[in-house]
């Protein structure tokens, strides 16, 4: 009798032991993510990868695509996210034409976001004046390997900025670019009439006859040339020019001259908009103070 209880006591006994080394312990404060019969393995001692830190790789994927809209609009210097928030409660975004009051949409890279009908940028906006010197071409690249304004303002800004009208090779003086794509509207368009005062070198001396008929305005290639003031420069040879015109047509000043048989040798852009170049040498380029650019957004 003791011996088949001796027999069976062992028998539980190795039971219990077996079953305490492949059973592990339940603890509520862990879970498993195996199996009984594997080594288990908690959540909590497993090391995070790039893999398993799935939800802020969602966040960053998120944040690379695109931006929330506060931020944007605060990013164009209107105002700061919290006002932000206010006005587009209030119906003053919309994104791709269609009216956003959702707190938190996110903007994407080729969206198109207006602020009270105004077209914006993310970007701080960048106003570099430039006094150009002679043989640089006023575009972004030249396939053709000849010097660019670009070249001159590489340094200017981090954020890419654009010329404002154009200067021929040959014509020096001022040339603004900037990231602002308003300003830069206002600036070109004929209807706001910018000014711009022109120092012509000619040929020759301007006969007092042809400066009238240029004052009273003419017909080149079968459109009315008016120009707002010309004059013979103080203390300057009479081939000396000082020329205020506010057309944007392609090299119109040499065409001006041209028409009456005169040569342009030298041709300088001394006021743009307001802009002078005061303390500016040649080649060289500076910012914008803020007044000066409160003044272009006031034109």
């Amino acid at each position: 009798m003791n011996s088949n209880k001796n027999s069976s006591r062992g028998r539980q006994q190795g039971k219990k032991t077996t079953s305490n080394t492949s059973k592990p312990k339940f603890d509520s404060k862990k879970k498993f993510t195996k199996s009984f019969k594997d080594k288990p393995v908690y959540k909590k001692d497993r090391p995070i990868s790039k893999e398993t830190a799935t939800p802020k790789l969602e966040k960053k994927t998120i944040e690379n695509e695109g931006i929330r809209l506060n931020k944007y609009i605060s990013n164009s210097g209107i105002c700061s996210r919290r006002e932000a928030d206010v006005y587009i409660k209030a119906g003053s975004a919309s994104v791709n034409g269609k009216l956003v009051n959702e707190m938190g949409y996110q903007v994407m890279p080729n969206d198109v976001v207006k602020f009270d009908g105004s077209l914006i940028s993310p970007e701080k906006k960048r106003y570099v004046l430039l006094n150009k010197p002679k043989n640089f071409i006023t575009t972004m690249d030249d396939d053709r390997g000849r010097k660019t304004v670009m070249e001159l303002v590489a340094n200017a800004s981090k954020e890419r900025i654009y010329p404002v009208g154009r200067l021929d090779r040959n014509t020096t003086g001022l040339l603004l670019f900037t990231n602002d794509g308003e300003i830069a509207k206002k600036l070109t368009h004929p209807k706001h009439n910018i000014q711009k005062l022109y120092h012509a070198s000619l040929d020759k001396k301007l006969s007092m006859s042809d400066m009238q008929k240029i004052s009273d305005g003419f017909i080149l290639d079968e459109k009315r040339v008016l120009v707002d003031e010309i004059s013979y420069i103080m203390n300057q040879p009479k081939s000396e020019i000082g020329v205020k015109i506010h057309s944007g047509r392609n090299r119109i000043v040499r065409r001006i001259f041209e028409h009456f048989n005169y040569s342009v040798v030298k041709l300088d852009r001394v006021i743009f908009a307001g802009l002078t170049k005061k303390d500016l040498p040649r080649g060289h380029y500076r910012h914008l103070t803020e007044l000066e650019v409160s003044n272009l957004m006031m034109l």
